[in-house]
């Protein structure tokens, strides 16, 4: 089974084969599937992401898989009017109806109570079977949405030296000096602090 770990929108590479899932199988972090030439797949990712029509899958064999949305059976809005569209997709917002949204189309997921609450409005919805896509949240970020990305920071070494009561920073005649990888940085200080027996 090959089993995917990550996942990023873009990939400039091979790709192994696709995987085409519907929207209620997008939506999970975790499950089972197939590819399209019946390689067997399992989905580990983080959950509460949607995967995207187009996305790339990464195995932990390094091998990358693509992501397919199913045509499935759904319902279009059209309107020729944009005060009229944008009342639909105000109501169907309040309701929390996921949505693919177009110029003066918008697109869900099979339900009679909403086809029949857009036609009073005075849309034209069509029955058929297309890819669905919808929106995603407003505060969607691309946090999660990476792979095999390495970030290399050298490490500080910002050298302090704690005794019973003592704090030192290695000062010399009146020098501070703090390390940076390789970069160096010095302070003149033109004063001295006495404190008791210690000095800093």
């Amino acid at each position: 089974m090959l089993k995917v770990v990550g996942r990023s929108d873009h990939h400039h590479g091979a790709v192994l084969d696709q995987v085409i899932l519907p929207y209620s199988l997008r939506q999970k972090g975790r499950f089972r599937t197939t590819t399209q030439s019946g390689k067997d797949v399992g989905i580990f990712l983080k959950r509460g992401d949607v995967l995207q029509d187009g996305d790339f899958l990464f195995t932990e064999c390094d091998q990358v898989l693509q992501v397919v949305a199913e045509q499935e059976e759904v319902i279009t809005a059209h309107s020729e009017d944009w005060v009229a569209f944008a009342k639909a997709c105000y109501h169907m917002g309040n309701r929390h109806v996921p949505m693919a949204i177009g110029e003066r189309w918008l697109r869900f997921q099979p339900d009679h109570v909403l086809q029949e609450m857009l036609e009073r409005m005075g849309l034209t919805c069509q029955v058929h079977r297309a890819p669905f896509t919808p929106e995603q949240g407003a505060y969607h970020g691309s946090g999660g949405h990476s792979h095999g990305h390495h970030h290399h920071h050298e490490e500080s070494t910002h050298d302090h030296h704690h005794g019973e009561s003592e704090h030192s920073h290695h000062h010399g005649e009146n020098e501070h000096s703090h390390r940076h990888g390789e970069n160096e940085h010095h302070h003149q200080h033109g004063h001295s602090h006495q404190h008791g027996e210690h000095r800093h």
